[in-house]
């Protein structure tokens, strides 16, 4: 081995080291503030983790979750700033009381998408919308979100999303993680992380990465008969609609970074598990262990889901014309890839070869 090669394996090697250095170090702080967080138990007499929406065909995806008249109602009035979280972000109450977050950034279109499609497949979500303009009143002085509305309060380009009230919600090392929950082995939590991947959502973080902040959450509703359910769902979706990956390679709505990855979306059938090109935080969590009766189960409804109507979801997202029809192509593409998988059995051949068959 020449001197060359030997400093290019040196460095490789103190790399690797390094960055597992830094992991665990996160991973250590993260049990830390766990096991220093006061105990607040659920309420709840039922966990839910996947509800039905409706028939898929006939979702409307430009109004859900929020439903036709869910919008936020201008005028918007200012009611604090939130220095928390990696983008600006304030808090307003709309014509009709209802305070939302408004935040700004990268994330804006996609979460307002993705969360679109996660409820369209049954899990819950915050209601989430995307709006093109506005303007907050009577706004102070903002630190960082004072770049993010100009003298008058106007604003561009924001996320609303509604703080809804008489919910009990827990957060952070309240929070669940992937590998401890109700839902272990059930084709409701492996549908969650088949829309995850469907989505090219790599920000996978839970209450294990609590000190990077955990991307999970549960949400306690008033329920029937006065008892409350508690709802587990994933309430950052803004890692999604880009490239999966590592810190390196990965990124968010990037339309045709994203359609570029759907030939390896699927990688193959192995028995009854389906093997998956994905990789994120947490890939070993969501990519491993999801059974072929698993995708079955999803596409039960999602197959019914068009492209026109995941269209429909991206425009209202504030996607250009040229990203809503990539993005709508390349998501029904994914959902075709699966819908090939749900029509094979456990003990079949690989995808690739059952596709190069095909050819």
């Amino acid at each position: 081995m020449d001197g060359a090669a030997e400093a290019i394996l040196l460095a490789l090697a103190a790399a690797a080291a390094g960055t597992a250095s830094v992991y665990a170090f996160w991973r250590m702080r993260s049990l830390v503030q766990i096991w220093r967080a006061p105990e607040r138990r659920l309420h709840s007499v039922q966990a839910l983790i996947w509800c039905d929406p409706g028939d898929p065909a006939s979702l409307d995806l430009a109004s859900v979750p929020g439903g036709r008249n869910g919008a936020p109602v201008p005028p918007f009035v200012f009611v604090e700033e939130h220095l928390n979280g990696s983008r600006p972000c304030v808090s307003v109450r709309d014509a009709r009381g209802r305070k939302w977050r408004v935040k700004w950034g990268d994330e804006v279109n996609v979460e307002t998408l993705a969360t679109r499609l996660a409820w369209a497949a049954g899990y819950f979500v915050e209601v989430t919308y995307f709006v093109a303009e506005g303007r907050v009143e009577r706004a102070p002085a903002l630190a960082r979100a004072a770049t993010c509305l100009d003298e008058h309060g106007a604003f561009r380009d924001a996320r609303f999303e509604l703080d809804e009230e008489g919910v009990i919600k827990h957060f952070d090392a309240h929070s669940w993680s992937w590998n401890d929950n109700p839902f272990l082995g059930s084709r409701e939590l492996n549908g969650l992380k088949i829309v995850m991947m469907w989505v090219s959502n790599w920000d996978a973080k839970d209450v294990r990465d609590v000190a990077r902040g955990s991307n999970t959450a549960i949400f306690e509703f008033p329920g029937a008969a006065g008892m409350r359910e508690a709802r587990y769902l994933v309430i950052d979706w803004g890692g999604a609609l880009g490239r999966w990956g590592s810190i390196v390679t990965r990124g968010r709505w990037d339309c045709h970074a994203f359609a570029e990855e759907n030939a390896a979306f699927v990688t193959g059938v192995d028995g009854e598990f389906v093997k998956f090109g994905y990789t994120g935080q947490r890939t070993a969590d969501i990519a491993n262990g999801i059974r072929v009766s698993d995708v079955q189960w999803l596409m039960q409804r999602m197959d019914r889901l068009t492209e026109q109507q995941i269209a429909e979801a991206v425009r209202v997202s504030g996607g250009t014309a040229e990203e809503v029809a990539v993005f709508a192509r390349a998501l029904r593409g994914r959902l075709d890839t699966l819908a090939q998988v749900a029509a094979t059995r456990p003990a079949a051949v690989s995808l690739a070869a059952r596709l190069s068959a095909a050819i």
